[in-house]
């Protein structure tokens, strides 16, 4: 959790710059010295830091892209990225400055969507979610499991890597929107699998019916990376100010209702790790030492809500009027 100083970004190149499919841009990234870059394992995702004169309403742009090259090449890292007209800016400063030779400050990476071990897998794809989704398949090929991946898409021009995943065969399931209608779930998710896990990454339509489907599913089954944050439980409920003791700095603040608690920490100076200030990426997660949270966060598992023991503070408050972490 944090129990250090914020991770300072790291100074990276484009290397080389491609079209993986309409609108997607793979980029590879490089250390100037042509040094080693850390390790990741496979759902893994870095933040991208844009050009601070490139704001949107939220100030300056942080993004997470899920790595999809291979987890062995440690000299380089890709990414992938759709640009999406009606996004907040981003992936448009990705595809109209990050060329070839251009300087990419990045932090990470970080892992929210790990593969699991287990005897079987079932990857299910929509669109640009196939970044995290292909190393996960290959690391499952080479370890010897039962896996198939549904992959959707718009149009069969817009689906990337599909040469990267010609290989495995009947493995993977192609299907196009245009060619084969919305992807057939019930075909694949109608009756539960013993000692299967199902990962899925897309938007939130297509993760929102796969959870329905994965219902009756044994506990623990879905793994999921989101886009966007999900509308919980607790996302349009009231806020109420309450007060936040942060232990290892010996202050007590209050977050009023229109503040969150991540911005009451920054204003009283404490640094802390932030990233999507969504409760989706996980970078501002901190350990709980007192007091019940209400979460807001789109990431945690029902399970580690249950427990209490962090919370993502970008979104999620206070069931009562105190609440001890760790900073």
């Amino acid at each position: 959790m944090n129990d250090q100083l914020p991770q300072a970004p790291t100074t990276l190149t484009v290397a080389s710059r491609t079209l993986a499919a309409d609108g997607v841009v793979s980029l590879t990234l490089r250390r100037p010295d042509g040094g080693m870059l850390p390790a990741w394992t496979p759902g893994a995702h870095i933040d991208v830091l844009l050009d601070r004169e490139e704001r949107d309403h939220d100030g300056d742009l942080i993004r997470q892209y899920s790595l999809c090259g291979h987890p062995a090449e440690r000299e380089a890292w890709q990414i992938a990225v759709l640009r999406e007209p009606g996004g907040r800016g981003g992936s448009a400063y990705v595809h109209d400055h990050l060329c070839e030779g251009a300087i990419a400050r990045v932090r990470g990476p970080r892992n929210n969507f790990p593969l699991r071990p287990a005897a079987r897998h079932l990857f299910i794809a929509g669109g640009v979610g196939i970044t995290p989704i292909l190393p996960m398949v290959e690391a499952a090929e080479a370890a010897g499991a039962d896996w198939r991946l549904l992959y959707g898409g718009r149009t069969r021009t817009s689906m990337a890597f599909l040469d990267r995943l010609a290989p495995h065969g009947d493995r993977v399931l192609i299907r196009p929107q245009d060619e084969y209608g919305l992807l057939d779930l019930a075909a694949h998710l109608g009756v539960p699998e013993e000692d299967t896990l199902v990962h899925a990454c897309g938007p939130e339509p297509l993760l929102q019916a796969v959870q329905e489907r994965c219902a009756g599913w044994p506990p623990g089954t879905l793994g999921v990376e989101r886009f966007a944050p999900a509308r919980t439980a607790g996302s349009d409920a009231p806020a109420e100010a309450f007060e936040v003791e942060l232990a290892r700095s010996g202050l007590t603040l209050t977050v009023p209702a229109d503040r969150s608690v991540l911005e009451t920490v920054e204003e009283a100076g404490i640094p802390v790790d932030f990233s999507c200030r969504e409760g989706t990426c996980g970078t501002c997660e901190t350990d709980v030492l007192d007091g019940r949270p209400d979460h807001r966060d789109s990431l945690l598992t029902e399970d580690e809500q249950a427990a209490g023991d962090t919370m993502l503070i970008c979104v999620s408050r206070s069931r009562g009027p105190r609440l001890v972490l760790d900073l």
